[in-house]
């Protein structure tokens, strides 16, 4: 099972900020929470890219919760996931990532929407929680009874595992495995 815990939350700003720095098969990604304008931001400053180490900001809907550094789909060149939650309950949950192309710049890694898929999606209400396991992204949340507002928990959980591969403009997440407990 998967278990993520938010952070403490600071009024002045949200959450605790967070700062981290992640390396993998030489490079080395900072992955951070700041405030931009007002706004919560997600910068992520990689080093040791042959080509392109510039910056990457993107705002924040939620919180960062964890990052984390792999290579899924075992190329030599290491993938950055970030992790992040509105804190409340029935909110989603959010990834943003990156791949580093054959260690010389990054492209964004593309998750494709839960709502592609009708019967993944059925009783989906957030609450996501995601996790890299061995060769996997993983992605679970707790199944309601329906999509409307009143609807009660089922008690179970509905978990998808994801493959990374390679997309028209950039990487994709695509869906290996759907299981239900």
């Amino acid at each position: 099972r998967l278990s993520l815990h938010l952070s403490p939350v600071d009024s002045t700003y949200g959450a605790e900020p967070f700062d981290q720095t992640l390396e993998l098969q030489g490079i080395h990604f900072q992955v951070k929470s700041e405030l931009v304008g007002g706004s919560r931001a997600l910068r992520i400053s990689p080093q040791g890219l042959e080509i392109d180490n510039s910056d990457i900001t993107r705002p924040l809907t939620g919180d960062i919760v964890r990052a984390e550094v792999a290579d899924l789909d075992q190329d030599g060149s290491p993938e950055v996931y970030v992790f992040a939650r509105s804190p409340g309950p029935r909110l989603p949950g959010e990834l943003i990532a990156y791949a580093a192309n054959r260690k010389k710049s990054l492209s964004e890694i593309y998750l494709p929407d839960l709502s592609e898929n009708a019967k993944t999606a059925e009783g989906y209400q957030g609450e996501d929680e995601f996790a890299v396991l061995e060769n996997a992204l993983v992605r679970r949340f707790p199944v309601y009874d329906g999509r409307d507002a009143g609807a009660g928990r089922t008690g179970r959980m509905r978990q998808i595992q994801y493959r990374l591969m390679p997309g028209e403009a950039g990487w994709v997440l695509r869906v290996d495995g759907v299981t239900e407990y």
